[in-house]
């Protein structure tokens, strides 16, 4: 049985089209606090922070080359995958952090966002 899997954007990372500045990803830093919130409920799920420059091999192995935006969710087996999810080669996703937020507090028991 596969668990879920999140894959997030590295925090404080570089961008070579701006030299010398720092950025956050403003999608997955929702996400983050949550986790970082609730790190026991965290340990159930596989988290990886990826570097921001494309290609992302460890999004284009569990995706494809097209589906690299952060963050993204991706469902495992163990409960079953929400209607709205996104399908690719029998895989279900969801890339929408307001949803990914809402799947977190249903499939692992965070706290919802109110």
């Amino acid at each position: 049985m596969s668990r879920d899997l999140l894959l997030l954007l590295e925090q404080d990372f570089t961008d070579p089209a701006h030299p010398g500045e720092r950025f956050a990803c403003p999608d997955g830093l929702p996400i983050e606090g949550l986790l970082a919130g609730d790190p026991q409920r965290a340990k159930n799920l596989d988290i990886k922070r990826l570097p921001f420059p494309k290609p992302r091999a460890e999004v284009v192995a569990a995706l494809d080359a097209e589906h690299q935006s952060l963050p993204v969710l991706i469902l495992g087996d163990q409960l079953p995958a929400p209607d709205d999810a996104h399908s690719l080669d029998g895989k279900r996703f969801v890339t929408d952090t307001r949803r990914i937020l809402e799947l977190l507090a249903q499939r692992h028991g965070f706290a919802r966002v109110h």
